[in-house]
């Protein structure tokens, strides 16, 4: 039979009954109670940090996560040095992202600047900027007293210059002919009738009169030609230049007077602009087209010329800055001579 008494309290079960709390292995090896689980996890958070943390170095692991370094693109650079710091700018190969890495801060800006990158890549990507021995920054308002010479102000405007260089040779508009005027000829037939100007006429008539530019005849058939040309701006990227050969409509067999090679050079004059103009008399013209008057700084393979009454195209291995407004073509090789005279002759 059962009995129930009320009012009675529970009775605790002795000590040795109660459920034993099971000792704690912490990450370093010693036995702990519960309470101290918490403490030891958290010690062992530092061991599973990334391995490159870890490579950088003990010490380096609490630095590499402290917050002077978190979003800091500065530290990047006392981080690996100047000198790997300078190998990875070095890889950028467009201008445009030196440009860009030069905004992300002070520091970043006044390395790119002061190891003058920007004008390295363009260099290489033009190389005939290697022949300017300086850049000048011009203003429209009147210039400063120039004062000592502040190398960091000086690298700066290096940077300008040639990010705006770089700027306006890529955002160039469509092509386009631009050969300004004629400069002179190395030899003229018959002068001014056959002249240079002629060359810049698309049609083979004008005005029911043939025109055509013609050398001199020359025995030796090695003997080259040049025509020199002024195109419309002092700074032009050339990709390509057009020739057409004349085929002698008036004469037996309609002969064409093509030249065997073609080659190109560009550069500036050293004469003062005026006289470089396009002049009437022939022996002015020689001495305004001498070789010794201009800085080449740039030179192309030679081409093979067809023999043939058509508009031939002859494109550059590369785009190729012309830096003064210069262009000299050079006929290299006759293949036609003249029947009245036995001559050779370029038309």
């Amino acid at each position: 039979r059962k009995t129930t008494k009320k009012n009675q309290r529970p009775v605790a079960p002795p000590p040795s009954s109660l459920p034993q709390a099971q000792p704690q292995r912490a990450s370093n090896g010693r036995k702990q109670t519960q309470r101290g689980r918490s403490d030891a996890f958290r010690r062992s958070i530092p061991l599973a940090a990334p391995p490159f943390l870890a490579v950088v170095g003990r010490g380096a692991t609490a630095m590499a996560m402290s917050k002077p370094q978190q979003g800091d693109p500065a530290g990047f650079l006392d981080l690996v040095g100047p000198d790997l710091s300078a190998c990875v700018f070095a890889r950028l190969q467009d201008p445009a992202d030196l440009a860009r890495a030069a905004t992300v801060s002070r520091p970043w800006r006044r390395f790119v600047e002061g190891n003058g990158f920007l004008k390295k890549v363009c260099v290489r990507k033009f190389p005939e900027l290697a022949v300017l021995t300086a850049a000048v920054e011009v203003r429209r308002s009147p210039a400063p007293d120039p004062g000592p010479v502040d190398a960091n102000a000086a690298a700066q405007a290096e940077h300008r210059i040639y990010s705006h260089l770089y700027g306006a040779l890529v955002a160039a508009g469509p092509p386009a002919d631009c050969i300004l005027h004629c400069v002179g000829a190395s030899s003229t037939d018959n002068f001014p009738d056959e002249t240079i100007d002629n060359t810049l006429e698309p049609q083979d008539r004008v005005n029911n009169r043939f025109s055509y530019w013609s050398s001199a005849g020359q025995d030796d058939p090695n003997v080259p030609e040049t025509l020199t040309y002024r195109l419309a701006s002092d700074i032009c990227v050339v990709d390509e230049i057009r020739i057409q050969p004349f085929k002698a409509f008036f004469q037996i067999g309609h002969p064409i007077y093509s030249s065997k090679m073609v080659r190109f050079r560009m550069g500036h004059c050293k004469l003062p602009r005026p006289s470089e103009s396009f002049i009437t008399d022939d022996d002015d013209n020689q001495a305004v087209i001498a070789d010794e008057n201009y800085i080449w700084t740039y030179t192309s393979p030679e081409f093979l010329m067809l023999q043939e009454n058509k508009l031939q195209t002859f494109k550059l291995p590369r785009p190729a800055l012309c830096i003064g407004g210069v262009v000299k073509i050079e006929l290299l090789g006759r293949v036609q001579k003249q029947a009245t005279d036995d001559r050779y002759y370029i038309w």
